[in-house]
């Protein structure tokens, strides 16, 4: 396939510049996030790094794509704020507006973990949190309730990956908690209940809700 009719973009035809892997215009990435089809447009979101080459405070870049070859690149969809750095998560489409963001319309959340450390020492604090977005993910507001689920007994707590699951007619996290993977069950995105926990031995510890 020619690589110009795969990136037509004059600024990836640098010599180093990947062609059918996605980068950022400059500067550091990692992560992929949030990886979401709405409204036609396949959404990529990524850890990203804004202003050096090298990791530094994470933000959430963003990319849209019809056909997810050819890429346009859109604004930072996350900055660091006053509860810390963007880390890695996931996105979905909240089709029956149950957030109660979108004023009975359909809409996009992103479910992401907030990073910055505990008031008065250095111990790491990870918290998961939410965004939204009512315009097909070009502009995003941040849910004045973050962060929605902690756990402060866990160190490593991080990397929210969130989908529906028709069976409970609810959505189920499932999320990196130190040696194990939890797992938690909302059904609006915002209230979350403990499910179950996948030890580092494969032994399940289930919830009040343990899930098959």
């Amino acid at each position: 396939m020619d690589v110009e009719q795969v990136v037509p973009r004059s600024d990836y035809s640098e010599k180093h510049r990947p062609q059918f892997h996605f980068t950022p215009e400059s500067n550091w990435m990692n992560d992929p996030n949030g990886m979401v089809n709405f409204n036609g447009e396949y959404h990529l979101f990524y850890q990203y790094h804004p202003y050096s080459n090298v990791w530094g405070p994470m933000h959430w870049g963003h990319a849209v794509s019809k056909d997810l070859i050819h890429w346009e690149h859109l604004p930072i969809a996350l900055k660091p704020d006053h509860n810390g750095a963007i880390f890695s998560g996931s996105a979905v489409v909240d089709w029956d507006d149950t957030t109660v963001f979108f004023n009975g319309e359909s809409g996009l959340v992103a479910i992401f973990t907030h990073a910055d450390t505990y008031p008065g020492s250095e111990r790491p604090r990870q918290r998961q949190s939410l965004a939204y977005s009512s315009d097909n993910g070009r502009t995003w507001t941040f849910y004045e309730g973050n962060p929605v689920l902690s756990e402060p007994r866990i160190l490593d707590f991080r990397d929210p990956k969130v989908f529906w699951h028709d069976e409970t007619t609810r959505c189920v996290m499932v999320i990196a908690s130190g040696q194990s993977i939890s797992v938690y069950t909302s059904l609006n995105l915002i209230d979350w209940e403990f499910a179950s926990t996948f030890g580092k031995k494969g032994r399940v510890t289930p919830g009040c809700m343990g899930m098959s």
